[in-house]
């Protein structure tokens, strides 16, 4: 496994609509481990592909027991709605309040090319939808209501 470089907000692999995985294959799950290592190194909640340089529809996660890899997702449901505050490894020192789904539901592909299905609620909800609008060239200051430094928010949670 190895460590890659990840991609801040002006590269402009960041906006690109990332293309489909067609060969599932040992280099894909080099891929994946190198993805997953960089995520946990970076203590990132998400990784997608498109922040590491690469535009293919790859995300990988933290799940319930560990880390989850997901090729090729799409959405099948987005159910209700919750503004939090949220960052990205591709925009540091950056926060915004963002609405997301409450409940998603998303269809997708492991690293073997075995179709599986998962559900997300809450911060799993919103972890999933922030790191596919990655594959889509969307960041979350896009959908950002509001913005705020790092500087800000430690004024705001010192006067809290």
């Amino acid at each position: 496994m190895a460590l890659r470089i990840i991609r801040k907000d002006k590269d402009a692999v960041l906006r690109l609509k990332a293309a489909p995985v067609r060969k599932f294959n040992a280099q894909l799950a080099v891929l994946l481990d190198d993805m997953a290592e960089t995520m946990e190194v970076a203590a990132g909640a998400g990784l997608a592909a498109p922040q590491i340089g690469i535009s293919r529809r790859i995300i990988v996660f933290r799940g319930e027991d560990g880390v989850m890899e997901l090729v090729n997702p799409e959405f099948i449901l987005r159910q209700g709605e919750s503004v939090e505050l949220e960052g990205c490894l591709s925009c540091p020192g950056i926060y915004g309040e963002v609405a997301r789904p409450l409940l998603v539901r998303v269809k997708g592909y492991d690293r073997l090319g075995n179709p599986l299905e998962l559900e997300g609620e809450g911060f799993m909800a919103r972890v999933l939808e922030h790191e596919i609008d990655h594959l889509d060239g969307i960041l979350f200051i896009d959908k950002a209501l509001r913005l705020f430094t790092d500087e800000e928010l430690q004024k705001i949670y010192k006067d809290v």
